[in-house]
């Protein structure tokens, strides 16, 4: 697939289905990037490429209820928990709105989306790209229904094509632990339309990855990623941190099938503050970290180089801080955590992950 016009629903095709109602379920994880995507062009096409790390157990979870209606045009309900949440559905309406063009079909609808996360709404975890990502996999359910040919590989890519047109990260969260999003030219298949599963073989040291996330701050960002991203246009130093992020994704793909988790540590600790860089020299310029993130930092920093346990941190657009570390060394890394780090956490707060798979059909 090299082309958007490849994800259009023909409504015309003699193949498909008529279907006047249904409800499908499904939960979709977060994902944190290692190679940081800052920055990107029209359409949600990131301006340089990404790789992540599925999330297992900080998920979103929708129900997706349809029924045929006389009337075309776009018409949903959206529920939080169970409740109505008007908060949430222009950025609903507005993926509608960008979607429509892809998948017609959603103008013969009436949508009650219903969500609920396994995180606390408050606790500082970006849910877009969960969330995104699970309705992005009702939707082509949906799509499915009307289309039973479909092939999976189909399902898989169209659902990320339409997830990024939600929340550009939100295409990282549909299937696979390592996931690629952005043309690369080292990666076969790789694409700034989706996401695809790395197609390369992860070494043993890298199953099962860890990863605590550290609530240093609950509280909505000064800034939002979308205005983040837009002040990369301008930026004095954004065509040299594109070119780096192809490089370090170069390098982080061969980090990954040799196991070297020396090298792990150092490029995704560099590539996390280089994304904070970009915010503190952009304008306006602006600082998403804490200075408890600033503590939490130096404190993995001395207690790697005291026990020789390869943990390290990883940052998003936001001031919570992700510890990532192999399955083997949890029971020592855990314990510091709670002794050491989660005094710098709001309410001692803390959640423990792990590395996923993607998106799960639940009914």
């Amino acid at each position: 697939m090299t082309s958007a016009t490849d994800f259009i629903f023909e409504t015309n095709k003699a193949k498909h289905q008529t279907v006047e109602q249904g409800a499908f379920t499904w939960s979709a994880p977060s994902n944190i990037a290692l190679v940081k995507y800052w920055g990107k062009k029209e359409h949600q096409i990131p301006a340089n490429p990404s790789l992540s790390f599925t999330l297992n157990r900080c998920k979103t979870c929708t129900t997706l209820q349809f029924v045929r209606k006389e009337e075309k045009g776009i018409s949903f309900d959206l529920l939080f928990e169970g409740q109505p949440k008007e908060a949430f559905k222009p950025k609903i309406q507005k993926f509608f709105e960008r979607i429509v063009s892809y998948c017609p079909y959603i103008a013969d609808y009436h949508f009650t989306i219903d969500t609920t996360n396994t995180f606390p709404h408050s606790s500082g975890i970006a849910s877009s790209a969960s969330g995104m990502a699970a309705l992005a996999v009702n939707i082509m359910s949906v799509e499915r229904a009307l289309n039973p040919a479909m092939t999976q590989d189909y399902f898989l890519k169209k659902a990320s094509f339409l997830a990024r047109l939600g929340s550009g990260s939100a295409c990282r969260s549909i299937t696979g632990s390592v996931v690629v999003w952005g043309e690369q030219t080292d990666v076969d298949g790789s694409s700034d339309l989706y996401g695809i599963e790395a197609p390369f073989e992860v070494h043993a040291n890298f199953s099962n990855y860890q990863d605590v996330i550290l609530l240093v701050d609950k509280g909505e960002k000064q800034v939002s990623s979308t205005v983040g991203h837009d002040l990369m246009h301008n930026h004095p130093f954004a065509q040299e941190r594109f070119k780096q992020a192809h490089q370090n994704l170069s390098q982080l793909k061969n980090i990954l099938q040799t196991g070297n988790l020396d090298q792990f540590v150092a490029l995704v600790e560099s590539e996390a503050l280089t994304l904070h860089a970009m915010m503190m020299t952009s304008m306006p310029y602006f600082i998403l970290m804490k200075p408890n993130t600033l503590q939490i930092i130096e404190r993995i920093w001395t207690f790697r180089e005291k026990t020789q346990i390869p943990v390290c941190f990883t940052l998003d657009a936001g001031a919570n801080v992700h510890v990532l570390f192999p399955e083997k060394d949890h029971p020592a890394v855990l314990a510091f955590i709670r002794e050491e780090l989660s005094k710098f956490c709001q309410n001692e707060h803390f959640i423990e992950d792990k590395m996923g798979n993607g998106t799960l059909m639940i009914q």
